[in-house]
């Protein structure tokens, strides 16, 4: 039960990835028809817990500029960076995001070991893929259109605009937008117009 404590930070974490977006073509329905799911399972059998979460869109783009806690603020998360990691305040991430999205689709990063992860580029997202050990570790899928990803950096320089990047996030289509899966755990988070989850 501990880990089930962590569902709001993992409610505010899909909002924020969920501006990582959905895997799917654009379509004529608005932010107030899209539901955002989160599921989370932790363990398997009958003591596995389980934790649901189904929003709107529109409530939550009602709603985040309303939160005021810590570095989120009005819809934007300040982003600061101290310590070894400060080297990270010099990359101007809107110039990156622009070279990859004018660049062919291909694979940019490909680590291959212990762990492999891809980085790729194909029709229009941002697409990353973790496994983790030989086949039996944990493994992460990602897939962010570049419109939520724009959304999301519209803010200031060291701001991450959570609220813009919701609203991309509704007018992009249904998708998955992240998933994990490990031997213990398995996190699903994804966009579509059911306002009931699987």
């Amino acid at each position: 039960m501990k880990r089930l404590v962590a569902v709001p930070g993992i409610l505010i974490l899909a909002l924020g990835v969920a501006a990582a977006g959905p895997a799917g073509k654009s379509t004529s329905k608005s932010s107030s028809d899209k539901w955002l799911h989160v599921h989370v399972q932790d363990g398997s059998g009958e003591e596995a817990e389980r934790v649901k979460v189904n929003v709107p869109l529109s409530l939550a783009e009602a709603v985040i500029p309303a939160i005021n806690v810590d570095k989120f603020h009005g819809g934007k998360v300040k982003i600061e960076v101290d310590g070894e990691d400060h080297g990270i305040q010099d990359v101007d991430f809107r110039k990156v995001l622009q070279a990859l999205r004018d660049t062919k689709d291909g694979n940019f990063v490909t680590v291959e070991g212990k762990d492999n992860i891809q980085v790729a580029k194909q029709g229009g997202y941002l697409i990353a893929k973790v496994r983790e050990g030989s086949g039996s570790g944990t493994k992460v899928d990602v897939k962010v259109p570049f419109q939520v990803v724009e959304a999301l950096l519209s803010g200031k320089d060291n701001e991450l605009n959570i609220a813009a990047a919701v609203r991309a996030l509704g007018e992009h289509g249904d998708g998955v937008l992240v998933t994990v899966d490990d031997q213990k755990s398995k996190v699903r988070i994804w966009v579509d117009s059911e306002n009931e989850s699987e």
